[in-house]
């Protein structure tokens, strides 16, 4: 399948708890400039009307009809019956609401409402760092292909999906990949988001700092200091995206370990992948040391950071060999190295979410 030869256009929102911003996608792209409106949160009959009119809006400005809705609504949620629960930044959504039904009764539209970190992964799958791998390997004369995916979003919190063969994995209850609900061993007495997210560097930069947190200081402002563009305690801004990247690497080797696919980050924080990296990086090389052998490696594969122009093009070497196959004249080719990559988002969170809505209302129920 290929999102960006499809000619078919689906409506599509970004719901935050403030603003709805409404658009079309055709071929994968935008088709109009955003469509912003307040959300209206604390009042469900005006925020429905909010949906329903910027959706209006749209289809007003597009030429072609649209075949779907689909977009990114906050969980808690029944996402394959559209059913919404409690939220904290919508709270007149509180109780259940029947928001799928809602729609495709007033537009007569499939609509499909996700959990932004799945249509997050969903489209980094089917347009965006998968198949820019596949396509180098494929480049490079290697028939190794890569089918499965976990995306990561850090930013205020963390999120994750997971994508594999092109099926978005949603769980029983709508709640696979909560990896914001990992322990870490760093910190064990929380959990994992409390140490990978913006306020693990804001809170560990405050205390290496001696100030008071929280403060009005962000991970933008920490990263400034870090890199001497800012005035500040340097030393502690380093600490304290050392700190988050070592439980940030904790969270991704158990992530590798359960999936052996590929792991992309997207979000705001990765405007500072060159502080975090190396020890998101230092600590998948990392080992164990259990009573039975001197020590155990962390990861069973050999994990290849795709920031990093010298390791991605040692990802996409060969390593075959023929292998004899014992009492025959034949040979087998063998592949001793298990491998895989991490990488930083090519289109970022916000294009991603959106192609995954959008390749979701066209493929996502059909594989």
């Amino acid at each position: 399948m290929n999102i960006y030869s499809d000619e078919r256009i689906v409506l599509t929102l970004d719901a935050g708890g403030t603003n709805f911003v409404f658009n079309a996608l055709q071929r994968g792209k935008a088709m109009i400039k955003d469509i912003t409106r307040r959300a209206n949160g604390d009042d469900l009959n005006l925020c429905i009307e909010t949906m329903k009119t910027g959706f209006r809006e749209v289809i007003a400005a597009i030429v072609g009809k649209p075949v779907a809705i689909s977009f990114a609504f906050p969980g808690p949620a029944d996402y394959p019956n559209g059913i919404i629960g409690d939220l904290y930044n919508l709270p007149a959504f509180r109780g259940g609401v029947p928001l799928k039904a809602i729609l495709e009764e007033e537009f007569h539209l499939p609509v499909y409402i996700n959990n932004d970190g799945d249509l997050y992964a969903y489209g980094e799958a089917l347009g965006g760092i998968l198949p820019e791998i596949n396509s180098k390997l494929e480049s490079a004369g290697i028939k190794k292909r890569y089918h499965n995916l976990v995306g990561l979003t850090l930013g205020t919190g963390i999120g994750a999906g997971i994508v594999r063969k092109n099926q978005l994995f949603i769980g029983d209850n709508s709640a696979a990949a909560e990896v914001w609900l990992f322990s870490n061993r760093f910190s064990p007495q929380v959990n994992a988001e409390d140490v990978v997210s913006t306020r693990s560097v804001q809170r560990v930069y405050a205390k290496n700092a001696g100030l008071e947190y929280p403060n009005e200081l962000m991970p933008k402002d920490i990263y400034e200091i870090a890199t001497g563009n800012r005035e500040g305690n340097r030393d502690a801004a380093l600490k304290a995206y050392h700190e988050t990247g070592r439980a940030l690497g904790d969270t991704i080797a158990n992530l590798f370990t359960l999936i052996d696919g590929i792991i992309v980050i997207g979000g705001g924080i990765t405007g500072a992948k060159d502080l975090y990296m190396p020890s998101v990086i230092q600590e998948l090389n990392n080992n164990f040391y259990p009573s039975y052998i001197n020590e155990l490696p962390r990861l069973v594969q050999k994990i290849f950071n795709l920031d990093n122009a010298d390791e991605e093009a040692a990802f996409c070497k060969s390593y075959s060999k023929e292998i004899p196959v014992p009492g025959t004249n034949k040979t087998l080719t063998y592949d001793p190295v298990p491998r895989l990559a991490i990488a930083t988002s090519r289109i970022g969170a916000s294009e991603a979410i959106a192609l995954g809505a959008y390749a979701f209302a066209l493929f996502g129920e059909k594989e």
